[in-house]
């Protein structure tokens, strides 16, 4: 499966529109890493428990989208792209979404 955040794939064309493909995850932090952030906040540097948690997200996300456009008869998919929200005290969403298309290499 071809991603792309491009609307093209250099050597290919689209040749069918499949539609709006998309994933979501929602994780919550527990209190136990917020405090530890807070402190690690207060001296500065990467808080790599949240880095973690986030690259995970992400990859969550991405496999749930491209699970539903290879279902609908997908093999790439165009402008992915990612949106986050906060559902609730320490509670995000992740969603990852894009365009499925059939693509097909040029002649």
């Amino acid at each position: 499966m071809l991603l792309t955040t491009t609307h093209e794939i250099a050597g290919k064309r689209i040749v069918r529109t499949i539609g709006l493909v998309k994933g979501n995850t929602i994780r919550a932090r527990d209190l136990g890493h917020d405090f530890l952030a807070g402190l690690k906040n207060m001296v500065g540097g990467e808080i790599s428990d949240y880095t973690k948690m986030i690259a995970e997200c992400r990859e969550e996300a991405l496999d749930r989208m491209v699970a539903e456009a290879r279902e609908n008869g997908a093999n790439a998919v165009v402008g992915v792209r990612f949106a986050t929200s906060e559902m609730m005290d320490r509670a995000a969403e992740l969603l990852a979404y894009g365009t499925a298309v059939w693509v097909e290499d040029l002649d």
